[in-house]
Protein backbone atom coordinates (compact mmCIF):
# COMPACT_ATOMS: atom_id res chain seq x y z
CA UNK A 1 0.00 0.00 0.00
CA UNK A 2 1.43 3.38 -0.96
CA UNK A 3 2.34 6.02 1.59
CA UNK A 4 -0.42 8.55 2.25
CA UNK A 5 0.20 11.97 0.76
CA UNK A 6 -2.40 13.59 2.96
CA UNK A 7 0.23 15.57 4.92
CA UNK A 8 2.34 16.48 1.92
CA UNK A 9 2.17 20.20 1.03
CA UNK A 10 0.41 20.94 -2.22
CA UNK A 11 2.57 22.64 -4.83
CA UNK A 12 1.65 26.31 -4.99
CA UNK A 13 -0.18 26.16 -1.65
CA UNK A 14 0.44 28.47 1.28
CA UNK A 15 2.01 25.73 3.36
CA UNK A 16 4.38 24.76 0.53
CA UNK A 17 5.38 28.40 0.13
CA UNK A 18 6.04 28.79 3.86
CA UNK A 19 8.15 25.63 3.92
CA UNK A 20 10.13 26.79 0.90
CA UNK A 21 10.74 30.20 2.46
CA UNK A 22 11.81 28.57 5.72
CA UNK A 23 14.21 26.28 3.86
CA UNK A 24 15.80 29.25 2.09
CA UNK A 25 16.10 31.17 5.37
CA UNK A 26 17.76 28.18 7.08
CA UNK A 27 20.19 27.72 4.21
CA UNK A 28 21.13 31.39 4.30
CA UNK A 29 21.56 31.26 8.07
CA UNK A 30 23.96 28.31 7.86
CA UNK A 31 26.14 29.83 5.15
CA UNK A 32 29.17 31.23 6.93
CA UNK A 33 30.11 34.79 6.02
CA UNK A 34 33.77 34.68 4.97
CA UNK A 35 34.65 38.25 5.95
CA UNK A 36 32.16 39.42 8.60
CA UNK A 37 33.83 42.75 9.42
CA UNK A 38 34.56 43.93 5.89
CA UNK A 39 33.78 47.60 5.33
CA UNK A 40 34.65 48.64 8.88
CA UNK A 41 37.67 50.78 9.75
CA UNK A 42 38.04 48.64 12.87
CA UNK A 43 38.02 45.35 10.94
CA UNK A 44 41.53 44.25 11.91
CA UNK A 45 41.08 44.98 15.61
CA UNK A 46 37.68 43.25 15.60
CA UNK A 47 39.31 40.12 14.16
CA UNK A 48 42.00 40.28 16.84
CA UNK A 49 39.46 40.72 19.65
CA UNK A 50 37.44 37.76 18.39
CA UNK A 51 40.39 35.42 17.96
CA UNK A 52 43.28 35.99 20.35
CA UNK A 53 43.32 39.16 22.47
CA UNK A 54 42.66 38.02 26.06
CA UNK A 55 41.31 41.15 27.76
CA UNK A 56 40.42 44.49 26.17
CA UNK A 57 37.48 46.89 25.98
CA UNK A 58 36.37 49.76 23.75
CA UNK A 59 33.28 51.95 23.79
CA UNK A 60 31.55 51.67 20.45
CA UNK A 61 30.48 54.63 18.36
CA UNK A 62 26.97 53.74 17.23
CA UNK A 63 25.68 54.64 13.78
CA UNK A 64 23.53 57.79 13.51
CA UNK A 65 20.49 55.72 12.56
CA UNK A 66 20.52 53.75 15.82
CA UNK A 67 18.24 55.15 18.51
CA UNK A 68 20.85 54.83 21.24
CA UNK A 69 19.41 54.47 24.73
CA UNK A 70 22.74 53.81 26.44
CA UNK A 71 26.47 53.50 25.77
CA UNK A 72 27.78 50.15 24.54
CA UNK A 73 31.20 48.69 25.33
CA UNK A 74 32.76 45.96 23.20
CA UNK A 75 34.75 43.48 25.30
CA UNK A 76 36.88 40.51 24.37
CA UNK A 77 34.97 38.19 26.69
CA UNK A 78 32.26 38.69 29.31
CA UNK A 79 31.58 36.57 32.42
CA UNK A 80 30.29 33.20 31.31
CA UNK A 81 31.22 34.09 27.70
CA UNK A 82 27.71 35.53 27.26
CA UNK A 83 26.87 37.53 24.14
CA UNK A 84 25.80 40.69 25.98
CA UNK A 85 24.72 42.16 29.29
CA UNK A 86 23.43 45.42 30.69
CA UNK A 87 25.30 46.68 33.74
CA UNK A 88 23.07 48.35 36.30
CA UNK A 89 23.89 51.74 37.78
CA UNK A 90 22.89 55.39 37.72
CA UNK A 91 23.57 55.26 33.98
CA UNK A 92 23.13 51.65 32.81
CA UNK A 93 25.56 50.60 30.08
CA UNK A 94 25.56 47.77 27.60
CA UNK A 95 28.40 45.30 27.10
CA UNK A 96 28.81 42.94 24.13
CA UNK A 97 31.34 40.11 23.91
CA UNK A 98 33.57 39.27 20.95
CA UNK A 99 34.45 35.79 22.23
CA UNK A 100 31.24 33.93 23.00
CA UNK A 101 30.03 30.40 23.72
CA UNK A 102 27.85 30.16 20.63
CA UNK A 103 28.73 31.69 17.26
CA UNK A 104 26.44 32.06 14.29
CA UNK A 105 27.36 32.03 10.61
CA UNK A 106 27.88 35.82 10.53
CA UNK A 107 29.82 37.22 13.47
CA UNK A 108 29.11 40.77 12.31
CA UNK A 109 25.36 40.18 12.36
CA UNK A 110 25.71 38.48 15.77
CA UNK A 111 27.43 41.55 17.19
CA UNK A 112 24.85 43.84 15.60
CA UNK A 113 22.01 41.86 17.20
CA UNK A 114 23.75 41.89 20.58
CA UNK A 115 24.30 45.66 20.43
CA UNK A 116 20.66 46.30 19.59
CA UNK A 117 19.55 43.95 22.39
CA UNK A 118 21.44 46.08 24.96
CA UNK A 119 19.36 49.11 24.01
CA UNK A 120 16.08 47.62 25.22
CA UNK A 121 17.13 45.07 27.84
CA UNK A 122 16.65 45.75 31.53
CA UNK A 123 19.64 46.60 33.77
CA UNK A 124 21.03 43.38 35.19
CA UNK A 125 19.89 41.27 32.22
CA UNK A 126 22.31 39.10 30.25
CA UNK A 127 22.03 37.43 26.85
CA UNK A 128 23.61 33.97 26.62
CA UNK A 129 23.36 33.83 22.84
CA UNK A 130 21.87 35.97 20.09
CA UNK A 131 20.19 32.77 18.91
CA UNK A 132 17.74 33.26 21.80
CA UNK A 133 16.46 36.52 20.33
CA UNK A 134 14.49 36.79 17.10
CA UNK A 135 16.17 35.53 13.95
CA UNK A 136 19.07 37.69 12.76
CA UNK A 137 18.93 36.31 9.20
CA UNK A 138 18.34 39.35 7.01
CA UNK A 139 18.61 41.65 10.04
CA UNK A 140 20.82 44.72 10.44
CA UNK A 141 24.48 44.40 9.47
CA UNK A 142 27.21 45.58 11.81
CA UNK A 143 27.95 48.42 9.36
CA UNK A 144 24.36 49.60 9.96
CA UNK A 145 24.71 49.56 13.75
CA UNK A 146 28.17 51.02 14.44
CA UNK A 147 29.96 53.86 12.68
CA UNK A 148 31.85 52.07 9.87
CA UNK A 149 34.50 54.79 9.72
CA UNK A 150 35.37 54.77 13.41
CA UNK A 151 38.45 53.05 14.82
CA UNK A 152 38.31 51.39 18.23
CA UNK A 153 39.75 53.35 21.13
CA UNK A 154 40.97 50.29 22.97
CA UNK A 155 41.91 49.79 26.58
CA UNK A 156 44.07 46.69 27.00
CA UNK A 157 43.78 45.00 30.40
CA UNK A 158 46.13 42.52 32.05
CA UNK A 159 43.32 41.09 34.21
CA UNK A 160 39.52 40.83 34.34
CA UNK A 161 38.88 43.17 37.26
CA UNK A 162 36.74 45.27 34.91
CA UNK A 163 34.13 42.49 35.05
CA UNK A 164 32.99 44.09 38.30
CA UNK A 165 31.94 47.78 38.40
CA UNK A 166 34.31 50.09 40.23
CA UNK A 167 33.47 50.34 43.92
CA UNK A 168 31.51 47.08 43.97
CA UNK A 169 32.76 44.22 46.16
CA UNK A 170 32.31 40.92 44.27
CA UNK A 171 30.99 37.87 46.08
CA UNK A 172 33.55 35.10 46.78
CA UNK A 173 32.50 32.96 43.79
CA UNK A 174 32.84 35.85 41.32
CA UNK A 175 36.15 36.90 42.89
CA UNK A 176 37.46 33.34 42.51
CA UNK A 177 36.40 33.26 38.85
CA UNK A 178 38.17 36.55 38.15
CA UNK A 179 41.32 35.32 39.87
CA UNK A 180 41.25 32.05 37.93
CA UNK A 181 40.89 33.93 34.63
CA UNK A 182 43.70 36.28 35.64
CA UNK A 183 46.08 33.37 36.21
CA UNK A 184 45.51 32.15 32.65
CA UNK A 185 46.00 35.50 30.94
CA UNK A 186 49.14 36.23 28.92
CA UNK A 187 50.55 39.78 28.91
CA UNK A 188 49.41 41.50 25.73
CA UNK A 189 49.71 44.89 24.05
CA UNK A 190 48.71 46.57 20.82
CA UNK A 191 51.76 47.91 18.98
CA UNK A 192 51.48 51.65 18.33
CA UNK A 193 52.20 51.73 14.60
CA UNK A 194 51.14 55.31 13.92
CA UNK A 195 48.35 56.71 11.74
CA UNK A 196 49.91 55.74 8.41
CA UNK A 197 50.44 52.04 9.15
CA UNK A 198 48.13 49.29 7.96
CA UNK A 199 46.34 46.71 10.06
CA UNK A 200 46.53 45.85 13.74
CA UNK A 201 49.70 44.38 15.27
CA UNK A 202 49.26 42.66 18.64
CA UNK A 203 52.15 41.57 20.89
CA UNK A 204 51.86 38.74 23.39
CA UNK A 205 54.34 37.26 25.87
CA UNK A 206 53.91 33.50 25.55
CA UNK A 207 56.65 32.69 28.07
CA UNK A 208 59.68 31.24 26.31
CA UNK A 209 59.12 33.62 23.40
CA UNK A 210 56.95 36.55 22.45
CA UNK A 211 54.93 36.98 19.27
CA UNK A 212 53.42 39.67 17.10
CA UNK A 213 50.24 38.67 15.28
CA UNK A 214 49.58 41.29 12.64
CA UNK A 215 46.04 41.30 11.25
CA UNK A 216 46.17 42.72 7.72
CA UNK A 217 43.23 43.96 5.57
CA UNK A 218 44.72 43.31 2.13
CA UNK A 219 43.42 40.65 -0.24
CA UNK A 220 44.84 37.35 1.05
CA UNK A 221 46.42 36.31 -2.26
CA UNK A 222 47.98 39.72 -2.86
CA UNK A 223 49.42 39.76 0.65
CA UNK A 224 50.85 36.25 0.29
CA UNK A 225 52.65 37.27 -2.93
CA UNK A 226 54.06 40.35 -1.20
CA UNK A 227 55.29 38.28 1.74
CA UNK A 228 56.92 35.90 -0.74
CA UNK A 229 58.75 38.79 -2.42
CA UNK A 230 60.04 39.99 0.94
CA UNK A 231 61.07 36.48 1.98
CA UNK A 232 63.06 35.96 -1.20
CA UNK A 233 64.77 39.34 -0.68
CA UNK A 234 65.58 38.61 2.97
CA UNK A 235 63.21 41.27 4.28
CA UNK A 236 60.53 39.15 5.96
CA UNK A 237 61.44 40.03 9.57
CA UNK A 238 61.11 42.74 12.21
CA UNK A 239 64.82 43.19 12.75
CA UNK A 240 67.25 41.60 15.20
CA UNK A 241 65.64 39.19 17.64
CA UNK A 242 62.74 38.35 15.34
CA UNK A 243 61.84 35.73 12.78
CA UNK A 244 58.83 35.05 10.61
CA UNK A 245 56.93 32.11 12.12
CA UNK A 246 54.13 31.67 9.58
CA UNK A 247 50.62 32.96 9.03
CA UNK A 248 47.01 32.01 9.58
CA UNK A 249 43.77 32.85 7.81
CA UNK A 250 40.70 33.88 9.76
CA UNK A 251 37.53 35.86 9.04
CA UNK A 252 38.63 36.51 5.48
CA UNK A 253 42.01 38.07 6.26
CA UNK A 254 45.59 36.89 6.57
CA UNK A 255 47.56 37.24 9.82
CA UNK A 256 51.38 37.07 9.60
CA UNK A 257 53.04 35.93 12.84
CA UNK A 258 56.53 36.80 14.06
CA UNK A 259 58.49 35.17 16.89
CA UNK A 260 60.29 37.72 19.05
CA UNK A 261 62.87 38.03 21.78
CA UNK A 262 60.71 38.08 24.96
CA UNK A 263 63.23 40.27 26.77
CA UNK A 264 62.33 43.28 24.64
CA UNK A 265 59.49 45.57 25.65
CA UNK A 266 56.56 45.66 23.20
CA UNK A 267 57.19 49.35 22.51
CA UNK A 268 60.66 48.46 21.20
CA UNK A 269 59.03 46.68 18.27
CA UNK A 270 57.11 49.72 17.04
CA UNK A 271 59.90 51.17 14.87
CA UNK A 272 60.93 47.83 13.30
CA UNK A 273 57.25 47.15 12.60
CA UNK A 274 56.84 50.50 10.88
CA UNK A 275 59.89 49.77 8.74
CA UNK A 276 58.48 46.38 7.81
CA UNK A 277 55.13 47.96 6.94
CA UNK A 278 56.92 50.33 4.54
CA UNK A 279 58.79 47.44 2.88
CA UNK A 280 55.56 45.50 2.55
CA UNK A 281 53.70 48.47 1.02
CA UNK A 282 56.43 48.77 -1.62
CA UNK A 283 56.20 45.16 -2.77
CA UNK A 284 52.40 45.17 -2.60
CA UNK A 285 52.50 47.88 -5.26
CA UNK A 286 54.55 45.69 -7.61
CA UNK A 287 52.79 43.94 -10.51
CA UNK A 288 55.92 42.22 -11.80
CA UNK A 289 55.69 38.43 -12.28
CA UNK A 290 57.26 36.41 -9.45
CA UNK A 291 60.80 35.24 -10.02
CA UNK A 292 61.72 31.59 -9.56
CA UNK A 293 63.06 32.36 -6.08
CA UNK A 294 59.90 34.25 -5.14
CA UNK A 295 57.74 31.35 -6.32
CA UNK A 296 59.73 28.98 -4.11
CA UNK A 297 59.24 31.39 -1.20
CA UNK A 298 55.49 31.58 -1.90
CA UNK A 299 55.16 27.80 -1.93
CA UNK A 300 57.11 27.51 1.31
CA UNK A 301 55.02 30.18 3.04
CA UNK A 302 51.77 28.57 1.91
CA UNK A 303 52.85 25.23 3.32
CA UNK A 304 53.18 26.86 6.77
CA UNK A 305 49.80 28.62 6.59
CA UNK A 306 46.95 27.59 8.89
CA UNK A 307 43.23 28.32 8.49
CA UNK A 308 41.31 28.97 11.70
CA UNK A 309 37.84 29.61 10.19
Amino acid sequence: MGKSKRNSPKPGGNRAQRLAERKVALEQATQSVARPFEGLAAECDLVALCEFVPSATAELKLAPGVAAERAVVLATVLPGAVAALVRAGDQPSGYVGAQVQFQGADLGADLAAAILWTQSAEPGDSLASVASVESIAGGPKLTDVIDPGADLELTVHQDFDWWVPEGVQPDPQVAATIEQAKQAIKPSARIALGPDATGAAWWVDAGDKAHIRWVRPENEDDLMLALARLHAAGGLHLGEGSRFAGSFRTHGVLVPVFDLDPEQHPNEWAKPAQEFDARLAEVLASDEPLTAGERRSRDGLRSRQVTLR
